[in-house]
């Protein structure tokens, strides 16, 4: 467990599978931005854990909790009661699936960490009570996730692409 000198967020990572190849650099990357979106947008003490696993488990837990039977990126688990007396409250978990992280991330065109770190954002701002049910919502919610993106210097993964971007590369005329 480790706790973050600015705001006692405590956190406990566990891998629960061995697609997380790096194991050590993944809890970094998580530990980072969990530390950096409760130093943004929390200033109360608090213990929190997260599960590194696979799409096979979040569609377990997802089939389980949500009656959705399919893979999700990350889940957030907020916790109904705190600790015993004199401990941070514990506020949830957070599970991330590494397949779907992957194959997003490739589609994306955007480095793992940086995905990464963004979804375990998003999951502890689930936690503290945010959320994306309405336009109003999500608007809240992404512009939190870009406040401590930007604090960890990660690209708006919110950003559009310019439209010259996304245009195709025109082939030249048929000449006869």
């Amino acid at each position: 467990m480790t706790r973050s000198s600015r705001h006692a967020l405590c956190i406990d990572i566990c891998v629960d599978s061995d697609l997380w190849k790096d194991p050590g650099g993944a809890k970094a990357c998580v530990r980072r931005a969990l530390a950096e979106a409760a130093a943004a947008l929390s200033k109360a003490p608090a213990e929190l854990a997260v599960v590194l696993t696979d799409d096979t488990a979040v569609c377990l837990l997802n089939r389980q909790w949500r009656g959705i039977a399919k893979a999700t990126n990350v889940l957030s688990f907020p916790a109904a009661a705190g600790l015993a007396a004199g401990d941070p409250p514990l506020i949830g978990d957070i599970v991330l699936a590494y397949q779907t992280i992957a194959r997003e991330a490739r589609a994306k065109r955007k480095p793992f960490a940086h995905h990464l770190a963004h979804l375990a954002v998003h999951g502890y701002l689930h936690l503290i009570g945010y959320d994306h049910e309405n336009d109003t919502d999500a608007a809240a919610m992404e512009d939190a996730e870009r406040h401590v993106l930007r604090r960890l210097a990660i690209p708006d993964p919110y950003r559009r692409r310019p439209a010259a971007a996304k245009k195709a590369v025109k082939k030249p005329a048929n000449k006869r």
